[in-house]
Formats: structure tokens, C-alpha cells, sequence
């Protein structure tokens, strides 16, 4: 393209990329772009970028736009990294196809310069991308083990705070639905659960592994339920609580008072469900400005850290929740 021109590869490639303050005559600027649309030529957006600092673009891949968590997290890192003065985009990432057309699409066309990724999950062909990648990345609530570059919270924490709010309450046989195995947040969840109950003298007679929707919820308080034995249910999700207080309901049974229900997350949904439903707010906000400010502190030069966030979850105590056989 440059010898189409007539001119050095250096002149043709800045006047493509808009390279402010280099001087050249009209008449050059012309041929030069008169042959780079003869011959079909895009410019590189990433080279475009460092030629012009225009660049300051971030992704955040989340599992699916319905979900509730994935949008709070998203909103708040938009926020964060705009104040930063940064650009961010977003796309889904809920199976290989999609994840993988992503990591493509934004990051082999050069279109960001770093990217947020909150869909990791077991075996993810992402992940082997990314290992091999040198575009700057974080791992966002899910964590990558051995990565160092890891922002979660403390999700043993708010396994915790439900056990020992049952545990008040007088329970003593519980159930857990957690996440798909081999997320680490799900597991992580899952594990404190069942040491914090063995702390309280609780027995777990579940934990459900499922998918973190209504569907998932509900069929798996429909296991427990059947089972019989449990008077309590702790899930890892809102959308969770949502489907197990309809399977509660289904099989005849009253909340709270023949089967207490607490979700993580918390929302204003929740106030306003039948019955309230008992909740762990996690600090999801605080989640996705700490998750920007970990991209960008990469971009201007920092090393990737692994982080916690410091806001601890919150019990937030409302009509789902109760003595057991209070009925």
C-alpha cells in the first residue's frame, strides 16, 4: 500500500492512524488514502491506539445479561472504569462458542486493551487463551486458582452468616443449593457451609449442585423437599431462592414455616416476594469498581494481584426465615 503511494511505510502508517503532529502534504494524505481504499485496508485498531493514545478501552465478559448479579457487577465496573477514563463494552460468555467468539472479536481484532472476565468455569478454552495471551486480564468473582490475578468475595463468609442465623433460629438439619460444581465461588460456598454447620452442630443432609437459575433452584428444592428432612435452605443465589420457594410452594409447604429459605444477593425483588425473602447482601458493587481498578491499574503499569474485597456480606433478616415447625 505505502509503495502504491509513493511513500515510506512510516508516513503511510501514520497518516492511517491519524498521527496528529506528523506534517505531511495534502496531496500525499490523499494518494495515501486514495490507495488504502483501493486495496480494501482497515487499520489495526489496537496499533491506532498506541499511534494516537486513544485506546483506554476495557471488556467485561459476564456469564448472561439476565442475570441480576452479572448486571450489578457490570454497571458498577462501567462506572469505575469511566471515571478512570476508560471506555468499557461487554458481551456474554455462556458456553465455548460464545467465550471463545468474544476473546476473538475483542481481543485478536485489537478492540480493547484489557479485558474483565466474570464466566470462568471449569475447562473454559478461555482460560488457556488468555494463559497464552499477553492482553492484560483479571478474573472477576470467579476465581482462576494459580492465576495471581483474581478478584473475589469472601463467599465462605456469607455461608457463615446463614448457618449461624439458622442456627439461632433453632435448626438443626439443613440443606445447601450451590452453584455447578468446579466454579470456585460455588464451591468455596459449599465447603464453609458444611464446615460452619459441623461448627454448629448442624447436620447437612443436601447440597445440591445446579446451574444459578429459577429451574436450578427449583428442582433442587424439590430433591430436598422429597427427602423430607431438611428444615432449612440456604441457596447461592437469588434466582435460586426465587425457583425453591416455588417448589416450596408446589409441594404444599409454607414458608417460613415449614421450610425456611435464605438466597445470596440481595435485591429489591426480595422485599418483595410472598413471603420476604431472607437474604446475604454481597458487596457486588464495591466487586465491580475493585474488578475496573484491577484492569486498569495493569494498563498504566501495575502487576497483576489477586484481591478481596474488604466489605463483608450482610444478613439481611425478612419474612423467609424462621423457627423451625413454627406452624
Amino acid at each position: 500500500m505505502a509503495q502504491r503511494a509513493g511513500v515510506s511505510k512510516a508516513a503511510a502508517s501514520k497518516v492511517l492512524n491519524g498521527v496528529v503532529d506528523f506534517s505531511a502534504r495534502p496531496e500525499t494524505r490523499l494518494r495515501i488514502m486514495e490507495a488504502a481504499e483501493a486495496l480494501g485496508y482497515r487499520p489495526h485498531v489496537a496499533a491506532r491506539a498506541l499511534a494516537t493514545s486513544n485506546g483506554r478501552t476495557v471488556a467485561l465478559l459476564v456469564p448472561k445479561l439476565t442475570n441480576l448479579t452479572s448486571v450489578t457487577i457490570a454497571r458498577s465496573a462501567f462506572e469505575r472504569a469511566a471515571e478512570r477514563g476508560y471506555v468499557s463494552v461487554m458481551s456474554e460468555d455462556f458456553d465455548e462458542h460464545s467465550g471463545m467468539t468474544a476473546f476473538r472479536d475483542l481481543v485478536h481484532a485489537g478492540r480493547v486493551d484489557g479485558l474483565i472476565v466474570a464466566s470462568s468455569r471449569p475447562h473454559h478454552k478461555l482460560i488457556a487463551a488468555l494463559a497464552e495471551s499477553s492482553i492484560p486480564h483479571v478474573f472477576l468473582d470467579r476465581a482462576v486458582p494459580g492465576t495471581g490475578r483474581n478478584v473475589v468475595m469472601d463467599v465462605a463468609r456469607s455461608a457463615r452468616l446463614a448457618l449461624r442465623h439458622l442456627a439461632e433460629l433453632g435448626h438443626r438439619t439443613v440443606a445447601h443449593i450451590a452453584g455447578p460444581p468446579g466454579i470456585t465461588s460455588s464451591d468455596d460456598r459449599a465447603r464453609a457451609f458444611t464446615e460452619s454447620a459441623l461448627a454448629h452442630g448442624l447436620t447437612v443432609c443436601h447440597v445440591e449442585h445446579v446451574e444459578l437459575t429459577e429451574a436450578g433452584g427449583a428442582a433442587a428444592a424439590t430433591a430436598i423437599v422429597e427427602a423430607g428432612r431438611a428444615t432449612a435452605v440456604y441457596a447461592s443465589s437469588l434466582a435460586q431462592a426465587i425457583g425453591a420457594i416455588h417448589a416450596a410452594h408446589e409441594a404444599g409447604l409454607v414458608v417460613p414455616d415449614d421450610l425456611s429459605l435464605i438466597g445470596n444477593d440481595d435485591f429489591p425483588i426480595a422485599a418483595y416476594l410472598t413471603p420476604p425473602l431472607t437474604t446475604i447482601a454481597m458487596p457486588l458493587w464495591e466487586l465491580g469498581r475493585y474488578g475496573a481498578d484491577a484492569i486498569i491499574d495493569q494498563l498504566e503499569g501495575a502487576a497483576p494481584v489477586d484481591v478481596v474485597i474488604p466489605t463483608e456480606p450482610r444478613l439481611m433478616v425478612r419474612g423467609s426465615t424462621g423457627w423451625p415447625g413454627s406452624r
